[in-house]
């Protein structure tokens, strides 16, 4: 059992039990913990407890160092801010103390195994590597949407309970941590899951030696250059999606997903875990080729941002505008007669003649960079450049906020930001699809009479008039497409107004979107 994290290493070996301070068997702290084994220690100089809460009669983890003070400073603030988050892939914090002598956390206690105590009889298999990851990005999503980071994912503060619980222990953030140093770590829990080989190193103690009563864990295999060799080189029967996924994760070269996005992608695996598409369609929602993954070169299909969820959107709007071109194209009961309607499609004429009647289905309309620009009545116009990277039909690329801090309403200094789209005419449009960075970002889709300019009064005055809105807004949607279809038929519109309201959070507090592309469909 092990019920502490090993993820990160201090600068010093946990301290002899002769140490004042140094607890012993039986001995209740602050008048309510009663301490009942010694479980083990790390190497952040800290001992690991069993003990009992004799309030409540529950069990509880005791995560105990000497002397406290400043030295422990670092555990107990940690302790502090996770215990504001409640998640349940997460482990509770319940209590923390300083008493001079001595500090201590009080946690929830977690019957089961570690995930490195999980592989020692060889690595798992896809279904469970990929639900275990799955339920720790879960855990770290919700730590970054607070502002805070986790910093000590590892194979030693993943729990399996024997409840089926998946959970993640210990924060442990210090000043080099970033979001995506976590991100990348699920990565490596994947690796480990899947091979029972860590890809990151691990780092000794000060004195050179390994932390008390555990060895390293076993390195990836690497090839003669140092590079990680691929979980289906180490083992069969790891599905090409997610040896894809596993390897994009710790590329260093590679843009990684914001939490949320990666927790999102990997509740889709873990729900469709046993669908044989996945093997063909892989690898990630936000790496996935728009015509399909061919022979392209592996790290070619990385970098290309669409989706599955975005395929399956798309089709079912395409499903929505045959209906309505078959509407359109005349109904007997409408026209009041028995005369049988005819359907025009390419190369016939609704009244049976030979000349060709233009059809009536949806077309993609081909935006050019003149055609769109940033709407930003309250800011001080910084963020206009680049907005022509979202109708270069290139989802790789696109136009992105600046970071706001605090809150997702541009930091409380705005009303929202937009993008207007100049049809140059009037189109009996049918569809505006927008694709976003991350999910979790409000907005909606405006039509309008026209663009008085450039300039923050010429915006104002576009968000006064602005009045006819397209549908229903999108509020905090959990995808990065967007798709504004409920168009009213036979009814003409040149100004269009993507109007963006909440930004998602992007860790440490910030919040921002990016708009990859845009597409406008009419007849």
């Amino acid at each position: 059992m092990t019920q502490v994290g090993e993820g990160q290493e201090a600068d010093e070996v946990a301290p002899a039990m002769t140490t004042p301070g140094a607890p012993t068997l039986g001995e209740i702290l602050a008048e309510r913990y009663e301490l009942a084994e010694h479980i083990n220690n790390d190497g952040a100089g800290r001992q690991v407890w069993r003990g009992v809460d004799v309030i409540l009669r529950r069990p509880v983890a005791v995560v105990l160092r000497y002397p406290g003070g400043d030295p422990a400073m670092e555990m107990l603030q940690a302790a502090v801010a996770a215990s504001r988050v409640i998640h349940p892939n997460l482990v509770g914090v319940y209590d923390a103390i300083d008493e001079g002598e001595r500090a201590y956390v009080v946690r929830e206690w977690v019957d089961g195994d570690s995930l490195r105590e999980m592989v020692v009889d060889g690595p798992l298999d896809p279904a469970r590597s990929t639900s275990i990851a799955h339920a720790i990005a879960g855990a770290v999503a919700a730590v970054h949407a607070t502002g805070m980071l986790h910093g000590n994912v590892h194979p030693g503060t993943v729990l399996a309970g024997d409840d089926g619980r998946i959970v993640l222990a210990d924060a442990r953030a210090d000043s080099a941590d970033t979001p995506e140093t976590d991100v990348r770590a699920i990565g490596g829990i994947l690796y480990f899951a899947l091979t029972g080989h860590w890809p990151h190193a691990e780092a000794p103690l000060a004195n050179g030696s390994q932390p008390t009563g555990r060895p390293p864990l076993p390195d990836a295999v690497r090839d003669a250059s140092g590079a990680i060799a691929a979980p289906r080189q180490v083992r069969a029967g790891v599905p090409a999606y997610l040896d894809d996924l596993t390897m994009d994760l710790l590329d260093g070269k590679l843009a990684l997903p914001s939490s949320d996005v990666l927790a999102a992608e990997l509740g889709r695996l873990d729900a469709a875990v046993e669908e044989e598409y996945l093997d063909v369609a892989g690898p990630l929602r936000f790496t996935s080729a728009p015509d399909g993954l061919g022979d392209q070169p592996r790290a070619t299909r990385r970098k290309i941002t669409a989706g599955i969820a975005g395929l399956l959107a798309i089709a079912a709007a395409g499903l929505f505008f045959g209906i309505s071109a078959l509407a359109d194209s005349g109904d007997p009961t409408d026209a009041g007669t028995d005369t049988p309607a005819t359907i025009a499609t390419p190369g016939t004429s609704s009244d049976g003649g030979g000349e060709t009647s233009p059809a009536r289905n949806p077309e993609k309309i081909t935006l050019e960079a003149g055609q769109v620009r940033v709407v930003d009545p309250d800011g001080t116009r910084t963020e206009l450049d680049g907005v022509a990277a979202v109708v270069d039909g290139d989802a790789n690329t696109g136009w992105d906020t600046e970071s706001y801090d605090g809150r997702g309403d541009f930091g409380g200094l705005k009303r929202g930001m937009g993008i207007l789209i100049d049809l140059r005419q009037p189109r009996e449009v049918t569809s505006v699809q927008v694709v976003l960075s991350t999910p979790g970002a409000s907005a909606e889709l405006l039509a309008g009479p026209g663009d008085p300019g450039s300039s923050a009064a010429g915006d104002n005055q576009i968000i006064d008039t602005y009045s006819t809105r397209i549908g229903e807004p999108f509020a905090k949607h959990d995808g990065t497409t967007m798709t504004f279809s409920a168009f009213q038929p036979d009814q003409q519109h040149q100004y269009l107004l993507v109007w963006i309201t909440e930004l998602p959070g992007s860790g440490n507090g910030k919040f921002k979107i990016g708009v990859q592309e845009i597409t406008v469909e009419a007849r």
